[in-house]
């Protein structure tokens, strides 16, 4: 009997905790909304059976939709969203950085070293874990630690493709499909509750969300009032009663 894939089933319990809005909060720090959300988790169901064949050279190449495509693309919507210069060039980092820890691991560590302790866990779930941790480490921000996780694992079988390119080593490379697909989606969620619970926890501790060093220009991108509102953040009155408000805390992704 064919296992029903783990990225499904992973979805699947996301569109239910987000259709009955037990993930607005985490929606909210992403800055995407429920039925947007719900879009996307439906667009990568159906796309995780869609895969588009990429011709270039030796290498039988084909990208998945649901597992490639829209990740891709919901990382760039994601990082178009950060607060500042300073979070765009640290998840770029944090994205390498994983992407690099991942391959090390699975082409290096776990090839070299048959029958270690990389060899007791599945690489379905081994990678998301590995590529979580490390995303969140280096990015520390929900946002960054989302987008690391999952273009750091989808960068594994980029790096394969190039290895197989670069070699001449004929071969097949289903970019996030087949089991990368669970690993991606299950990474991104270990990433995010990774971020929120030990980001949550950072503020409950500190008396909310710090404002102080923060860099002004992240300051001055937070203007929405339902996002600072399920931030708890509070709003400065205007003096001459119009125009756009400005919050007195920063983002407290991290």
């Amino acid at each position: 009997m064919t296992r029903f894939p783990l990225g499904i089933i992973a979805l699947i319990i996301v569109s239910v905790l987000v259709y009955f809005g037990l993930a607005h909060r985490i929606l909210d720090r992403l800055r995407i909304s429920d039925k947007a959300a719900l879009g996307i988790l439906a667009a990568m169901v159906v796309g995780s059976f869609i895969d588009i064949p990429i011709a270039f050279g030796r290498v039988d190449a084909s990208i998945n939709v649901g597992g490639g495509l829209i990740p891709i693309g919901l990382a760039i919507y994601v990082l178009t969203k950060a607060g500042s210069r300073k979070e765009w060039f640290r998840t770029l980092i944090a994205t390498g950085v994983t992407g690099v820890v991942i391959y090390y691991v699975g082409s290096i560590l776990m090839r070299g070293n048959p029958g270690g302790p990389f060899d007791m866990l599945d690489p379905v779930w081994m990678f998301p874990i590995i590529g979580g941790l490390v995303a969140y480490i280096a990015g520390r921000s929900r946002r960054s630690a989302f987008i690391a996780a999952t273009l750091g694992v989808l960068l594994l079988d980029i790096f394969n493709w190039i290895y197989l390119l670069t070699t001449g080593t004929p071969g097949r490379v289903p970019i996030g499909g087949a089991g990368a697909f669970d690993s991606i989606v299950l990474a991104g969620i270990i990433a995010v509750l990774l971020a929120e619970i030990i980001g949550e926890s950072r503020e409950r501790l500190q008396g909310g969300p710090a404002s102080r060093g923060r860099d002004p220009e992240l300051l001055n991108n937070l203007e929405n009032a339902e996002y600072a509102s399920s931030m708890g953040i509070k709003e400065k009155p205007e003096k001459q009663g119009t125009g756009p408000r400005k919050q007195e805390a920063g983002d407290s992704d991290e």
